[in-house]
């Protein structure tokens, strides 16, 4: 009985079961004794798999959300606890003596050992400072090192605005250099190791030819992949653009997600200190060798049970971090989107870091355990590949093995993004993800693997320049002789991991825009029309089959 004026700011929508258009649809009923993790996102209790209204409510919520998956921060902070409880004590109950190992002998009549002061007293003699004949060289890295930490903001700033507004100029300028620059860096090379003496020495020739060949080849290789997905470059392109939009208009992102890298650094450090400290718990004891005694320093028991503790929570609180920064930029772009054209969300990172350090704390803690677990299995299984396992069996057991845990990333990747949208349980979202998806007929591949191989391929050419830049500047400028080439590869490894920072923001900006656009096609809403217009294009995957008819304007 309210007013019938339509409100302007309302999403368009394809489907709205209250209109009077659909006398025949019905409402869906109000929950009943529905737990608060599913009224939180508005969703109907599942009676009827087919019925069209039932995931009609899946949309960010802004309102206050329940703790979930608590027993896994529980668990994480006992470990916390336990690493720092231990380290502590590992401090106070240190051996002096462990420096002073050299210092002592073995000593038959009380069968122990000793110290002996004549060697302490000179034990340290003959030690000496390192003083360095190429301080050139070292003051040359650490100026070039420094300059390019500085620059690498301004450059990842400049790649955002060009990847905004000029996509289409700079993907194009780049795919040739993909196979330019290591055209030019596998010739150099093999000229330049022709021509020194040293290096052709070294290197017989036809091992340099080897090598040259075997590179042309990975650049064939690279070539045909183009070539075979060219078709696919312009909707890649389009989708780079929309996500370098949207995290135009939310830069304090780069604020944020620095800091909280840095958190995690001052975090590591008291841990570090702690394994320090704990390699000094022991004593020093005689060890009997081929019936000649010495003094050897004996840990005690426990230590190497708080090394695979401290690790282990290492691992655990990285993989976390990682997570929380996932969940952040999740939240926050999610806010962006499903805000009106004409207003801007307030204080969206504000509100994606009190979620994430707060009610999904335990959901992150438990996505960070899936992803460390993942990662251990994994080197276990490089490891055991490097070993002398052999057959078949052995064979068929990494495929099994390699295909689950990438189906556990690929799950967990599109999981965090759906918990930071509506609030909910890790099994919960990593179910409803899947549905959403498989409703929606969307092809998540496409999304997740091109787009990541060419923001990758912008990132080499971009820092390929900068490191011929910096070695052109190097051999003008300085007498570093083949040291600029040192110089030049440290560069260039301290922008790329700048610049692969920055695509990690930028990879999980298009995922959780896909997961939006996923959820407005769910709903048959438009929050972002210059959304739908790119990510319409997609794909449609043939793999399941959908629950119920696509709706169109006007059904």
């Amino acid at each position: 009985m309210g007013s019938t004026e339509e409100d302007p700011n309302k999403p368009i929508s394809f489907y709205d079961s209250s209109s009077p258009s659909q006398p025949l649809l019905p409402k869906p009923p109000p929950p009943v004794d529905e737990p608060a993790t599913t009224t939180a996102v508005g969703i109907q209790p599942d009676t009827n798999e087919s019925d069209p209204t039932q995931f009609l409510q899946i949309s960010y919520n802004y309102g206050p959300r329940p703790f979930k998956d608590t027993p896994f921060l529980i668990l994480f902070i006992l470990f916390v606890l336990c690493t720092f409880g231990f380290g502590i004590f590992a401090i106070f109950h240190r051996n002096s003596n462990y420096g002073n190992l050299s210092s002592y002998v073995y000593n038959p009549s009380s069968d122990s050992c000793v110290k002996d002061s004549v060697f302490a007293d000179w034990a340290f003699v003959g030690f000496r400072l390192y003083s360095s004949s190429n301080s050139s060289f070292f003051k040359d890295l650490i100026w070039v090192l420094a300059i390019t930490l500085i620059l690498s903001v301004p450059i990842c700033f400049l790649l955002l605005l060009l990847l905004k507004h000029y996509t289409k100029q700079i993907v194009y300028i780049s795919l040739p250099f993909f196979v330019i620059v290591p055209i030019f860096i596998n010739v150099y090379w093999f000229v330049a190791c022709t021509v020194s003496s040293s290096c052709s020495d070294a290197f017989p020739l036809a091992y340099r030819i080897l090598v040259l060949v075997f590179v042309f080849l990975i650049i064939g290789v690279i070539v045909w992949i183009f070539v075979a997905n060219w078709h696919r470059i312009e909707l890649t392109v389009q989708i780079i653009g929309v996500a370098s939009d949207a995290l135009s208009k939310n830069l304090g992102l780069f604020v944020v997600l620095p800091l909280l890298t840095l958190g995690l650094v001052v975090y590591y450090a008291p841990i570090v200190v702690f394994l320090v400290f704990a390699s000094f718990n022991g004593k020093i004891v005689p060890k009997e060798s081929s019936g000649v005694y010495k003094c050897v320093w004996k840990q005690d028991s426990w230590v190497p049970a708080y090394y695979a503790l401290a690790i282990l929570t290492m691992l655990w609180s990285s993989t976390i971090m990682v997570e929380t920064q996932a969940y952040v930029i999740s939240g926050t772009i999610a806010q962006w989107y499903f805000s009106k054209e004409d207003t801007k969300p307030r204080r969206s990172i504000r509100s994606s870091l009190r979620n994430a350090f707060g009610p999904s704390s335990g959901t992150i803690c438990l996505s960070g355990l899936l992803i460390c677990a993942v990662r251990m299995v994994r080197a276990a299984v490089d490891s055991a590949r490097q070993d002398d396992a052999h057959g078949f069996v052995n064979l068929v057991l990494r495929c099994c093995v390699n295909a689950l845990l990438t189906a556990v990333d690929f799950v967990n990747k599109f999981t965090i993004n759906f918990a930071a949208i509506t609030g909910e349980a890790y099994c919960t979202s990593a179910r409803m993800t899947y549905e959403l998806l498989k409703r929606n007929l969307l092809s998540a591949v496409f999304v997740e693997t091109v787009s990541t191989r060419l923001l990758a391929g912008i990132m080499f050419v971009f820092s390929a320049v900068y490191t011929i830049a910096v070695y052109t500047i190097l051999k003008g400028v300085s007498n570093l002789g083949v040291y600029a080439y040192l110089v030049a590869v440290l560069a260039w490894l301290v922008l790329m991991v700048v610049l692969s920072f920055f695509v990690h923001v930028l990879d999980n900006v298009i995922d959780t825009i896909y997961v939006c656009y996923a959820i407005d096609r769910d709903r048959g809403e438009v929050y972002k029309p210059e959304v739908h217009e790119v990510y319409v294009h997609l794909p449609i995957s043939r793999n399941h089959t959908s629950t119920f008819a696509p709706r169109s304007l006007g059904v």
